[in-house]
């Protein structure tokens, strides 16, 4: 049963379900099977490997004639055509992040595309809807990946930044279920992304190392590293993010984190879980499973109807 947002209208989905753009995850084998599923997948340029992702961006194609979308990560992206490249491949829908929604939003749309941004905090939020944006991916601080280095779980910035604009919003942080999506809807959201749960399912290119840790994991068992020295993120608690946790104080004055990425490769499709950091969120605690991607989307879906019909049997108008 098809759930009609703003969003989905908007995009032309099925369901209002987004799988984050991923750096070296986000590609055609993981983003059309969202896609095929209902929902929309990303295609990432966080890598900085443009012209393997115009590759992934002509084999989804051939997998899917269904919707879908690319993100720009403004601050691993330095090309300077970066938008004439996103334009030439077609698409109509696009996120923005971890920059300055001012840079490429007017060229974006003049263009006709759709661009949503991804913003941390309320402040950032207003600049991008000033920036004219058509809406916001709201992230909260337990989700995984580069974050603020002041995080604001969703609990708090979702329903805050509602209260100041009407703005089409996809929710991310902490939402893995129909459970966690009714929340969020609850909370002002037109749509969900997921990150995390997409890492884990089958259908993601990571190392099944990587899959089991994340189903190993237990809710505690993230780190939020470099909140003194950006950009801050949230990964996996293994020895190597252990050790940087203890060394990333004020004081810290070694190499950048970044560094650490070196060898993500090792990790990511190697499956050497310290080999480099696994960006993971707090909800890896909630995960127990690998499961295709339809399987996962199905269930949210059918996981949110349930909800909200015991919402209404247990409280009636």
């Amino acid at each position: 049963m098809p759930i009609k947002t703003r969003l989905t209208e908007m995009l032309g989905i099925d369901y209002p379900i987004v799988q984050a753009p991923m750096g070296w995850i986000a590609r055609a084998q993981l983003a059309s099977a969202v896609s095929r599923a209902g929902g929309l997948g990303i295609i990432e340029t966080s890598s900085g490997a443009l012209d393997e992702i115009k590759g992934e961006i002509a084999t989804m194609r051939t997998l899917t004639d269904k919707p879908f979308g690319v993100n720009i990560a403004q601050a691993f992206v330095r090309d300077p055509g970066i938008v004439d490249f996103v334009i030439a491949q077609g698409v109509k829908f696009v996120t923005t992040s971890a920059g300055d929604p001012t840079k490429y939003c007017r060229a974006l749309k003049e263009a006709g595309l759709t661009v949503f941004h991804v913003v941390p905090t309320l402040k950032a939020a207003m600049k991008a809807i000033e920036a004219g944006v058509d809406g916001l991916v709201v992230e909260g601080g337990e989700g995984g990946g580069f974050k603020n280095p002041d995080p604001v779980m969703t609990m708090v910035l979702l329903p805050l930044v509602r209260e100041h604009t009407d703005v089409p919003i996809i929710a991310a942080g902490g939402i893995t279920c129909g459970r966690t999506m009714a929340a969020a809807f609850a909370l002002g959201a037109d749509g969900v992304q997921l990150g995390t749960r997409m890492v884990s399912a089958a259908e993601s290119p990571v190392h099944q190392n990587w899959k089991n840790a994340i189903i190993a994991a237990q809710e505690t068992d993230t780190v939020f590293l470099n909140q003194f020295s950006r950009p801050a993120l949230r990964a996996l608690r293994t020895e190597k993010s252990e050790a940087l946790l203890r060394k990333l104080g004020p004081s810290y004055d070694g190499p950048p984190v970044m560094a650490e990425f070196g060898h993500a490769k090792d990790l990511y499709f190697g499956g050497d879980m310290e080999a480099s950091l696994a960006l993971s969120g707090q909800v890896a605690g909630r995960i127990d499973s690998v499961k295709p991607v339809k399987e996962i989307i199905d269930e949210m879906v059918a996981g949110f109807h349930e909800t909200i019909g015991s919402l209404h049997q247990r409280f009636p108008a």
